[in-house]
């Protein structure tokens, strides 16, 4: 995978007018760009308008609803998770698909759910059975996830749908086990979802096992969804590779095709801007704690982990550093960077790629208060959209 340039992820900041507008507001911040959404969802858009392919929203990495109304544009939909997200991609982009893939269902909000989804996913025979039925009564299109036992990463263990041992789908060997004839009369289509952050030679192969294993099983079905984690907005992303598979898919099956992306949509379009509050050494190595935190504010930097992009760090030679959030955390570290100056207490810095899997995964751990999120308009000015103060975080720990 080729690694973004610093003006693909900062694009915006290479406005010096309007990095001096950003740098002036309070931290931290996640300042969500309103033209890079945009770009995003007109490549997305294309793809959907040259295969006929339906493109959906994942909310998991990208639920800042205040944005719905730009993405509907260009999308056909959103995913959901469980019945939160499904309310919410019902109530902020109505008119358009709402679809929904949970592990498990509860029978208690299992009701709920029909008012909101059209899509629902279940992820083994026994659910299907339990609630098939009752979805179909209520008009909704049923599918069931399948695992086609074909890991297709290495570097991101935790997102590995198709590790031994997933939970995540149904296995050949479970179909034959648990599939009954009118158990599989239910399915108007089938789902799997085996990639992250991956390009489209990774789908392909997904493709031929997903082939080799459930081809002679499947009955006639509706729709095919291909799941997430394609990088399809990324420069050098292999669009002609994407639409061969769509295809493929479309002729062999003659199904409709769904893509569910969800960092694809939001990709490069967000920033966290953050204050070195101390700069303190041990040693030789020089920290600088900042007022974000890897724990609270951007989780998968521990869990995935990953090590974000920061705006002007990038240079193979200069002042090393390392970038640290204030908990108590012993590891609360975002990573080492090679600065061209001595930082400086007061200074803002800049991360990149903060708009997925980062306002919708923050917490409040150590009472750190929650970043606000502002709007950075393609003509306006710039907006903020939240404001987290002490209440936010005492409302989710008791009744006062």
């Amino acid at each position: 995978m080729k690694k973004p340039t610093q003006q693909e992820i900062f694009t915006i900041l290479e406005n010096r007018r309007k990095r001096k507008e950003l740098e002036a507001i309070p931290t931290p911040a996640y300042l969500i760009d309103e033209g890079k959404l945009r770009a995003n969802g007109e490549i997305l858009k294309g793809l959907s308008d040259r295969t006929g392919c339906k493109i959906l929203l994942a909310q998991k990495a990208f639920s800042n609803y205040d944005f719905y109304p730009l993405l509907s544009a260009y999308l056909d939909g959103t995913e959901a998770s469980g019945l939160y997200e499904a309310r919410l991609g019902a109530e902020e982009m109505p008119e358009k698909e709402v679809h929904v893939f949970c592990a498990a269902y509860k029978e208690d909000e299992f009701e709920k759910l029909l008012h909101y989804a059209d899509h629902i996913v279940f992820n083994s025979p026994a659910q299907l059975k339990r609630f098939g039925a009752l979805a179909k009564k209520a008009g909704k299109s049923v599918g069931l996830r399948l695992n086609p036992e074909c890991s297709t990463q290495d570097e991101h263990a935790i997102y590995d749908p198709c590790a031994p041992s997933s939970r995540l789908g149904t296995t050949r060997n479970e179909w034959i086990r648990q599939m009954d004839a009118k158990t599989v009369a239910l399915l108007d289509g089938v789902h799997f979802h085996t990639l992250c952050e991956q390009d489209a030679d990774a789908l392909a192969d997904t493709i031929d096992a997903f082939e080799m294993q459930f081809d002679d099983l499947l009955p006639k079905l509706k729709w095919i969804n291909l799941g997430g984690g394609h990088h399809i907005t990324r420069s050098d992303y292999s669009m002609d590779v994407l639409e061969s598979c769509i295809r493929r898919v479309q002729e062999k099956w003659c199904v409709e095709v769904y893509l569910e992306p969800g960092e694809a949509c939001a990709l490069h379009a967000g920033l966290l801007a953050t204050r070195v509050l101390d700069l303190v050494t041990n040693g030789e190595t020089k920290i600088a704690i900042l007022d974000v935190s890897a724990a609270c504010h951007m989780p998968d930097v521990i869990e995935m982990p990953y090590k974000p992009p920061v705006y002007g760090a990038d240079l193979q030679e200069g002042m090393d550093y390392i970038l640290a959030g204030p908990t108590c955390l012993a590891g609360d570290v975002i990573g080492s960077y090679a600065f061209s100056h001595e930082l400086q207490i007061g200074e803002v810095l800049f991360l990149g790629d903060m708009a997925i899997y980062t306002t919708c995964k923050n917490n409040t751990f150590n009472g750190m208060p929650l970043p606000d999120i502002w709007r950075v308009g393609e003509c306006a000015a710039t907006e903020r959209l939240t404001s987290f103060e002490y209440a936010d975080f005492k409302c989710r720990l008791g009744k006062r």
